[in-house]
C-alpha cells in the first residue's frame, strides 16, 4: 500500500476527526512503518488508547491489554512493537521472552503502575499471611512476580471468584477494587503502609485494597454525568471500571475498553458518551460513523500520548528501546499472567 493509499484510507475514516494536513503527513510515516515492519519481520500491537491516525494505520492487531497479551504470546514474528505503555510491553516480553520487544517511547509510563512496588506487595503479604494476591495487569513486572494471579478490568470479577478464597488482596487500583468488591459482595479495607495494628487485622473484611489510581479515570465526576444528561437526556454513558464507584453507578454501562467497543457495536442508542481516555472515543467514532458519539475529551493519558508514528518508525529503524525483564522476575510473573490469560480464555468460551 502506497502513502497515497494510506492517506485515502485514513481520510475515509478520519476526515471528521483529524485535520487533512495532519493526515497527509501521517500517511507518509505510516507507509514507511508498514514497509519497515515487513523488512524487520515485526508485528505491531496497538492499544485502544492510541491516537486515531496511528490506531487506524499501522497496527496488525488492536485491542485491550488481555487481547494484546494473547497475541504477543503466540506471535512468530522476530520483533514485537508495542504501541502502548511500558507495563504492556513488559507483559509481551514475559509471555514471549525469545522475541525482541520494543516500546516507541521511554516516557510511556503509567501513574497507576507507579503507585505500587514489589516491596509493597511483600509487606502486604506479611500483614495478611496466606491471603492470595490479585494484581491488576496495569503493574510492572516485579509487582506481577510477587502476585498469585493477574487480572484485567474485563476479567477482574472472574479472577477473584476463581480463587475460591474468602479473602483476597486486590492491587493497586483503588476504584477498580471498590467496583469489584461491590460486584462480588466483599467488604473492602485499605490498610496503611505501616504494619497493621491489632485492631485492623481483626476487622471484618474480605478484600484488601491499595490507594492507587489512574490519573485519567479518576478525573471523571458525577457532575460531568449530570451536566451531560441535562443537555442530552437520551445519551448512553459508558464508563471504565477504573472510574470511581459513584461514577460507575451513575452510568448506563461499565466495562473494559473492548467491552465498551462491543457494547457500542451491538446497541443502537441515540448517542453515546465514553468516560475513558478520549482517543478511544475518536477511534470508535471513526469506525462507526453512523453512530453519534459525544465528546468529553478534556482528558488524555499523558503516557499513551507519548506513542507517536515518528517514534514507532525510529524504534523499528534503530531497534530502539528494547524492553528487558530479568529472567527470575519474568518466570514468576509469567505464572501470574498466564493464569490471567487462562481465566480470560475460559470466559470467552462462556
Amino acid at each position: 500500500m502506497s502513502a497515497e493509499e494510506v492517506y485515502q484510507q485514513l481520510k475515509t475514516k478520519l476526515h471528521d476527526v483529524v485535520p487533512d494536513v495532519e493526515l497527509r503527513i501521517k500517511s507518509v510515516l505510516a507507509d514507511e512503518i508498514n514497509r519497515l515492519k515487513v523488512e524487520r519481520n515485526a508485528v505491531i500491537l496497538g492499544h485502544n488508547y492510541m491516537e486515531p491516525a496511528l490506531f487506524h494505520s499501522i497496527p496488525d492487531y488492536t485491542g485491550d491489554s488481555l487481547e494484546l497479551s494473547r497475541i504477543a504470546a503466540k506471535t512468530d514474528k522476530d520483533i514485537i512493537v508495542f504501541c502502548g505503555v511500558k507495563f504492556m510491553a513488559e507483559t509481551a516480553k514475559i509471555l514471549n521472552p525469545t522475541k525482541t520487544v520494543l516500546i516507541p517511547s521511554l516516557k510511556a509510563g503509567c501513574s497507576l503502575a507507579a503507585s505500587i512496588t514489589a516491596e509493597d506487595v511483600r509487606q502486604l503479604r506479611k500483614q495478611f499471611p496466606g491471603v492470595p494476591v490479585v494484581t491488576y495487569v496495569n503493574t510492572y513486572a516485579d509487582v506481577k512476580a510477587e502476585s498469585d494471579i493477574c487480572c484485567t478490568s474485563g476479567n477482574a470479577k472472574a479472577v477473584v471468584e476463581s480463587l475460591g478464597s474468602q479473602t483476597v488482596i486486590f492491587l493497586p487500583d483503588e476504584y477498580l477494587a471498590r467496583n469489584v468488591a461491590k460486584e462480588t459482595g466483599k467488604h473492602i479495607i485499605f490498610p496503611s503502609k505501616k504494619p497493621a495494628p491489632a485492631d485492623e487485622t481483626e476487622l471484618d473484611y474480605q478484600m484488601i485494597g491499595w490507594h492507587g489510581r489512574c490519573e485519567v479515570h479518576e478525573k471523571f465526576t458525577l457532575q460531568d454525568i449530570k451536566a451531560v444528561r441535562e443537555q442530552f437526556p437520551d445519551v448512553m454513558i459508558l464508563t471504565h471500571p477504573e472510574c470511581s464507584p459513584e461514577v460507575v453507578a451513575a452510568s448506563d454501562y461499565s466495562g473494559s475498553t473492548t467491552a465498551m467497543i462491543k457494547y457500542v457495536e451491538r446497541t443502537n442508542a441515540p448517542r453515546y458518551l465514553l468516560l475513558t481516555e478520549c482517543s478511544m472515543g475518536d477511534n470508535i467514532m471513526a469506525a462507526h460513523p453512523e453512530k453519534e458519539m459525544l465528546r468529553l475529551c478534556s482528558v488524555r493519558c499523558p503516557h499513551m500520548n507519548q506513542i507517536t508514528l515518528e517514534d514507532t518508525r525510529d524504534a523499528l529503524l534503530k531497534t530502539q528501546y528494547v524492553v528487558e525483564v530479568p529472567e527470575d522476575i519474568r518466570r514468576r510473573a509469567y505464572q501470574a499472567v498466564e493464569r490471567m490469560i487462562q481465566i480470560g480464555a475460559a470466559g470467552k468460551k462462556d
